[in-house]
């Protein structure tokens, strides 16, 4: 059965690049779309669809705004009981004890913990198409691309420049989080800070070039109890090698990714492994990609595990 989706392109830069993997999931296996953007103008289709798909909280807040009485598909990588799952979650977090809400977490601790009607593990995944191994050249030593919110993330971050002098460092985000960041260190970091800053990657292809310049990049997963981010697949996708900070959900790639402890042994692992060949890593996480973690298969998978709860949708 082809199904006709209705999709929810959101506000926010991290959930619009990870719907769109989400967005081709459906394309690839062969469903029709339609997608809203909600930063630019548009008119409610009148289509009969047979489901709004979105990130966070977006499909079901889009639904009821425009008394759409659609059934949903809503993906979260961020803790759901939080404002950082997205503009709403108070008032529409009651909506997923509904039958006909579906829902998938990224973090696998917090689903077994959860008691949400319909709600699936689902972690990551990449449209493999477009984050690949594109074999441009090197431009970066090491990359790192999000938030430098917190107080650890930015002091860590200064920690590891200032300990590799002679190491180039790409950073990429929304200039409000560049001004931010500025606005909490002292003269000398800031200089440091811009000399890294490259701007920021609202799309897919971009972020996808970005990795492929880059020789490592560095990951900090801030949310969640066992969870990767989405950094990490895109990363992996593309063949470029991640050094991670300690997580369980690892062993979704055998736990052969490196990790570190603290910054001092995040600063010798980068030294050493801009000297040494990873191929033998990111070659096998990219076929752990192609085989579990691409567009195709895991929307398949979500497919599936509505049809175990309601075959007669399909």
């Amino acid at each position: 059965m082809t199904l006709k989706i209705l999709g929810i392109l959101p506000h926010s830069i991290g959930g619009r690049l990870t719907v769109s993997s989400i967005f081709d999931g459906f394309i690839l296996n062969g469903h029709n779309i339609k997608i809203i953007d909600l930063l630019k103008n548009f008119n409610i289709p009148q289509d009969n669809f047979d489901f709004i798909v979105g990130y966070g909280f977006s499909a079901i807040k889009f639904n009821k705004e425009n008394n759409l009485k659609l059934k949903t598909i809503n993906y979260f990588s961020d803790v759901i009981e939080t404002p950082a799952s997205g503009s709403g979650y108070d008032i529409y977090r009651t909506d997923l004890y509904e039958d006909e809400n579906y829902s998938f977490y990224w973090d696998r601790e917090l689903t077994e913990g959860a008691d949400y009607k319909n709600l699936f593990y689902m972690p990551h995944f990449v449209n493999e198409n477009i984050y690949k191994n594109l074999n441009l050249k090197k431009e970066y030593d090491v990359m790192f691309a999000g938030r430098l919110d917190t107080d650890y993330r930015l002091n860590s971050f200064l920690t590891l420049i200032k300990s590799l002098p002679n190491t180039k460092f790409a950073w990429f985000a929304i200039e409000k989080h560049l001004k931010n960041a500025l606005s909490r260190i002292s003269d000398s970091d800031k200089k440091l800070i811009k000399n890294t800053y490259k701007g920021f990657i609202d799309n897919e292809k971009d972020m996808a070039e970005a990795l492929n310049k880059s020789k490592i990049v560095i990951n900090f997963n801030s949310q969640g109890q066992s969870s990767l981010n989405y950094r990490t697949f895109q990363t992996l996708a593309c063949q470029t090698l991640l050094l991670s900070d300690k997580r369980k959900e690892l062993d979704l790639f055998d736990n052969i990714i490196p990790t570190y402890n603290s910054m001092d042994d995040l600063s010798k692992m980068v030294n050493f492994w801009l000297s040494h060949d990873y191929s033998k890593i990111t070659d096998k996480c990219r076929k752990i990609i192609e085989k579990k973690y691409n567009s195709k298969t895991c929307v398949k998978n979500i497919i599936t595990k509505i049809k175990e709860v309601k075959s007669d949708l399909f």
